[in-house]
């Protein structure tokens, strides 16, 4: 029903004006008068049930309300009349008039009860303990099986007190400490009978004598006890998992301790046989020990190893995968006791120790060899063996680096001191290799035998600080002395040393300078070359590989890479390569001698570099006097006669090219002599084109003696290289001089080729071409560029620009007049 428009109110009525007039604008909206009533009347019927709904669901609401407030209350009501009864009835029990004091005694008796029922559980663990105990003690020598059963059990009772210990924050202590006091006695009582049982059946078979009587019965009977040991110790093995060192097994312990006193027999006290200097009598004799019933043992005791691992879990099969190995494990307790008395007599004498460890290092690695020994089977690292339990567990590596490094300096020494060390061994390398000094070879073999000392040790950081210590230490200190070797030479040459020290010319002038000067590049260029070389060996490329890995896996810890090195401490002595905050991504490329070797290579490029100043120094001073020759111009203008000699002026010149070139092709490698004698013969290039061709004139005989003398001082360095050398080869290098040859030697009468010239290598020549004559090529040389560059080219010049061809052209005496 329509509501009347006065029940509106006044913000109603003017919505309802708004919509009329919003509707009803003109007069044709009047004819959808009707669609709109409809519609209106539509949406207040719906209003209308949208209202009904939401009432409906007021109610619905309402009443859950309510009933929820009932439940409450009434829980409530009930939840009070409970604790009343609570209440009244612990007053009743404790006698107590008020609630709280009664909950207190409550308490205090519900504690005791608990006290009361942990007593119970303590008297009961004590009489199994007890029980299991006197159960195994009535069985052991009937029905030993059952009696190992009862112990078996024991132990895992007094194990599991222990192990419960921390969460019953150390509760019971006695209780604990008893019971594992009962189950260690009770496993001596049985060890010690199994123990009597297997040395009764030893004597039987007379162990461990050469003669040993073993029949099928004592067999049976030496296994039976045998198993009674292991399944004995077997509770005691589930502690030991793989990866740690492993335990020695006790029927093995029976079976090494008559070895053990015959060993103590021979090496303890004043026998002959236990000699401080003879380490390796006492190191063989565990070898034979080891050789001579390692053979029994896998043969007999493997069997038993192999139905034990079948019957035990996988926790435990590994320490019976092989019967050998377990007798070794045995045996080397004997052995380690032995050394641990031996090393603090022989601590004070670094030949003693030094030898000692030598020896203990072949011990390892012949028990590695002869017999795989790997205690732990299923671990992927070698058995580090005694060497590195002396060393590293025992903490004698500092003093043995010590004592290696004493001497391998003082040897160092006794080679420096050595009167020849510095002579130059001509014999040591083969022909075609730079020859070092005798010093520097039997450093590198001191710096080899080094290696080969440390080389079996197992522990990576031991081995980094042998070859940084001693090895590295002993490059740089050779180096050191190469290097002021060379200072010293700089320091004489030069003219206030000259003043200063009153040098004697003799030691450093001509071949005595060239030799000094070749000892350091010879040393230099050896010991380089050995770094290399042992970069690529097998041992230093595996030191470099785990070095690289270490480095990564301590990139972010800040850890040391090796003992108390840090990665730049190692980096420093090493290479650079390793750290990767210097040179990220390039560690694959290093090498463990790179600061090493590039120290060596600056040295050796440093004095390549004066070698080759020196000799063209020499060379210069000597052509000095062929430089003032004035004649070149009024030498007689007959024909000459082929060959002519040389100048004598330059006789100096040809002297010390002879001596000091052939004294290189002696001292020096193919290659580093080819490269100083290139610079050498470029030097002479320049200063005979500038002191000589371009500063003189020349007639027809001069030119054919100048284009002869340089001829004559070709052959005596070609001759002067040896194998080195090759025919024509230094006027191949004087490419420029042997060109401004060709155009001075022209010829003016004919076009022909000369002799002169054929001997230039002049390649329009050797096709058997004629050649322009000495007018012709100054007529077409001045006439254009274009024009030059065609006669340069049919006379085989390549190097020489115009500009420098018309110069050469103009040295000749005809052309100018």
């Amino acid at each position: 029903m329509a509501t009347p428009a006065s029940a509106l109110s006044s913000h109603e009525r003017t919505r309802v004006e708004d919509y009329l007039n919003d509707k009803l604008q003109v007069s044709a909206d009047l004819d959808s008068l009707d669609s709109l009533l409809s519609s209106l009347r539509a949406q207040h019927e719906l209003q209308r049930k949208q209202l009904a709904e939401a009432q409906e669901a007021l109610s619905s609401a309402t009443k859950a309300s309510n009933d929820h407030t009932d439940a409450t209350r009434k829980r409530a009501e009930a939840f009070g009349e409970q604790q009343a009864d609570i209440d009244r009835r612990l007053k009743a029990l404790t006698g107590s008039d008020s609630s709280d004091e009664a909950a207190k005694r409550f308490e205090a008796s519900i504690e005791k009860l608990r006290r009361l029922e942990i007593s119970r559980s303590y008297m009961t663990l004590l009489k199994e303990a007890e029980g299991l105990s006197k159960e195994a003690l009535d069985n052991i020598k009937d029905q030993p099986r059952i009696a190992i059963q009862s112990y078996t059990r024991l132990r895992k009772v007094a194990r599991s007190l222990t192990e419960a210990q921390p969460a019953a924050e150390g509760a019971a202590p006695h209780l604990v400490d008893y019971v594992g006091k009962l189950a260690s006695a009770l496993r001596e009582h049985m060890k010690t009978d199994f123990t009597r049982r297997l040395q009764e059946t030893m004597e039987k078979m007379k162990w461990p004598s050469k003669d040993l009587h073993f029949p099928d019965d004592l067999q049976a009977q030496w296994k039976e006890n045998v198993a009674l040991l292991l399944d004995l110790q077997k509770p005691e093995l589930q502690g030991h998992a793989s990866g740690v060192e492993p335990p020695v097994l006790l029927p093995l312990e029976v079976m090494v301790h008559p070895l053990e006193l015959r060993f103590k027999y021979h090496f303890s006290g004043d026998k002959p046989t236990n000699r401080l200097d003879k380490p390796e009598y006492f190191l063989a004799h565990v070898m034979d020990l080891i050789n001579n019933f390692g053979g029994f043992f896998a043969s007999s005791l493997q069997p038993i190893f192999d139905q034990e691992a079948q019957n035990v879990g996988t926790d435990l099969e590994w320490n019976f995968y092989n019967a050998s190995h377990a007798y070794i494990t045995a045996l080397l307790p004997v052995l380690k006791h032995k050394i641990t008395t031996f090393l603090p007599q022989i601590s004070t004498h670094p030949q003693l120790l030094s030898h000692f460890m030598h020896e203990l290092m072949n011990f390892d690695s012949e028990v590695r060899e002869s017999w795989n020994y790997l205690p732990d089977p299923y671990s992927n690292e070698d058995w580090r063996g005694m060497t590195w339990d002396v060393l590293t567990k025992q903490g004698w590596f500092d003093r043995w680096l010590q004592v290696e490094k004493d001497f391998a300096l003082a040897r160092y020494k006794e080679i420096i001191d050595t009167p020849d060390s510095g002579h130059i061994d001509y014999d040591g390398v083969d022909l075609s290799s730079t020859k070092p000094t005798k010093a520097a070879i039997r450093v590198n073999d001191l710096l080899e035998t080094i290696t080969e000392r440390y080389q079996p040790l197992s522990s990576f950081s031991q081995k980094l600080r042998f070859l940084i210590d001693i090895q590295i230490t002993i490059f740089d200190q050779f180096h050191e002395r190469l290097h002021s070797a060379l200072e010293a030479y700089l320091a004489m040459t030069s003219t206030i040393g000259r003043t200063v020290q009153g040098a004697d010319a003799s030691s450093i002038e001509g071949v005595a300078g060239l030799e000094r000067l070749s000892r350091v590049f010879g040393s230099a260029e050896y010991l380089e070359k050995k770094m290399e070389d042992w970069s690529n060996e097998v041992f230093f490329v595996e030191l470099w590989t785990e070095l690289q890995e270490r480095v990564r896996e301590n990139k972010d810890g800040g850890k040391n890479v090796a003992g108390t090195m840090s990665v730049a401490d190692v980096a420093s002595r090493t290479s650079q390569a390793v750290n990767p905050s210097n040179s990220p991504g390039t560690a694959s490329e290093g090498a463990l001698f790179d600061e090493t070797a590039s120290a060596y290579r600056r040295l050796r490029l440093r004095s390549e570099s004066i070698i080759t100043s020196t000799l063209t120094s020499n060379v210069r001073s000597a052509l000095k006097p062929f430089s003032r020759v004035s004649t070149w111009a009024t030498i007689s203008a007959t024909t000459p006669v082929a060959p002519l000699p040389p100048t004598s002026d330059l006789s100096p010149a040809m002297r010390t090219l002879s001596a000091e070139i052939s004294f290189l092709s002696n001292a020096l490698g193919i290659s580093p002599l080819r490269r100083i004698i290139r610079q050498v013969l470029l030097a002479i290039q320049t200063y005979l084109w500038g002191n000589i061709l371009t500063r003189n004139t020349f007639s027809a005989a001069g030119a054919s003696q100048f284009i002869s003398d340089v001829e004559h001082l070709c052959n005596v360095v070609d001759t002067a290289l040896g194998a080195a050398g090759q025919t024509g080869g230094s006027m191949r290098v004087m490419r420029k001089l042997s060109e401004g040859l060709i155009l001075l030697g022209l010829d003016t009468t004919t076009t022909t080729e000369t002799e002169a010239d054929a001997e230039a290598e002049d390649k329009t020549a050797e096709e058997g071409e004629s050649r322009p004559g000495l007018w012709e090529v100054e007529k077409r040389l001045f006439k254009d560029n274009e024009s030059a560059r065609v006669v340069l080219a049919e006379l085989g010049i390549e190097t020489l620009t115009e500009a420098e061809a018309r110069s050469v052209l103009e040295r000749r005496a005809e052309i100018g007049n």
